[in-house]
C-alpha cells in the first residue's frame, strides 16, 4: 500500500513538473538546475527503484526545454549519444552496435537484455540500459577512479566522466589498462576512436548521479 501511495505521488510530481516546464521556458538556466536537484533528490529515497519513470520524463522534460544542459549528467549522456549514433535512437553501424548509445548484444546481455531487436524499438528501455551500464563500469573501476583523476595523461587531465565514457566506448577492463600503462596502451574501435579520446573530450561532466553497482541490470518492468 505504501509503495502504491509512493508511485501515484512520484506520478503526481511528474506532472506538476513537466507542467511548471512548459510555463516557464524563458527561464530555462535557472530551471534546469532547480529540477536537476530535485531529481536527484527523489531518487535518493528509493535507489532501489533505479531509473523510474519520474527519472525518465525529467530527462525527457529537460530535453524539451533547452539543448543547453552544461557539464549536467544529462548533459553528459546526450553529448555522448550525439558522439556515438547523433541521437538516433533506431540507428545500428555497419559492426551490429544498437541504437542511441550504439550497444553491443554481449554488453546488453550483462545488464540483463537478451532482445536486440526489441531494445533498438524502445527508447525507454535504452535509457534504463545506458545507466545501467554506467553504474556497472563505476563499480568496476571504482579503485582507478579513486587513484586517478585529477592527475594528468598525455596532457589529459583525468575526470571521473572521461573514465566511464572511455569505459563506454571500449569497456571497463581496457580503461584500466590505459590508466594502468600510464596512457601507453591506448585502445582504439573499429573507426579508429582511442579511450584518449574520449577522456578528453566528455571531461569534467558531473556523474555523482551514477551510483557504482556490480550488480546493476535494466528493470524490464
Amino acid at each position: 500500500m505504501i509503495k502504491n501511495v509512493g508511485s501515484y505521488l512520484a506520478l503526481t510530481l511528474t506532472i506538476v513538473v513537466l507542467l511548471y516546464f512548459s510555463l516557464r521556458v524563458g527561464n530555462t538556466s535557472e530551471s534546469l538546475t532547480k529540477f536537476t536537484a530535485d531529481v536527484s533528490e527523489i531518487n535518493d529515497l528509493d535507489h532501489n527503484a533505479h531509473i523510474d519513470s519520474l527519472y525518465l520524463n525529467a530527462v525527457y522534460a529537460q530535453q524539451m526545454v533547452s539543448p543547453q544542459l552544461g557539464k549536467s549528467f544529462v548533459g553528459f549522456k546526450e553529448a555522448l549519444a550525439f558522439k556515438e549514433s547523433q541521437g538516433n535512437y533506431f540507428r545500428v553501424n555497419e559492426y551490429g552496435y544498437l541504437g542511441k548509445y550504439q550497444f553491443g548484444a554481449e554488453t546488453l546481455k550483462l545488464i540483463g537484455v537478451y532482445n536486440p531487436a526489441g531494445f533498438l524499438q524502445n527508447p525507454e528501455l535504452q535509457e534504463k540500459a545506458f545507466l545501467a551500464n554506467a553504474e556497472r563500469n563505476k563499480w568496476i573501476l571504482r579503485r582507478d577512479i579513486a587513484n586517478y583523476v585529477g592527475k594528468k595523461m598525455d596532457g589529459v587531465t583525468i575526470t571521473e566522466s572521461g573514465i566511464l565514457a572511455a569505459a563506454h566506448l571500449a569497456g571497463p577492463g581496457n580503461v584500466k589498462n590505459y590508466l594502468r600503462s600510464g596512457g601507453q596502451d591506448n585502445f582504439s574501435d573499429g573507426f579508429g576512436t582511442t579511450i584518449s579520446y574520449y577522456m578528453k573530450k566528455f571531461s569534467g561532466y558531473d556523474t555523482s548521479f551514477v551510483k557504482p553497482n556490480k550488480k546493476a541490470k535494466v528493470n524490464l518492468g
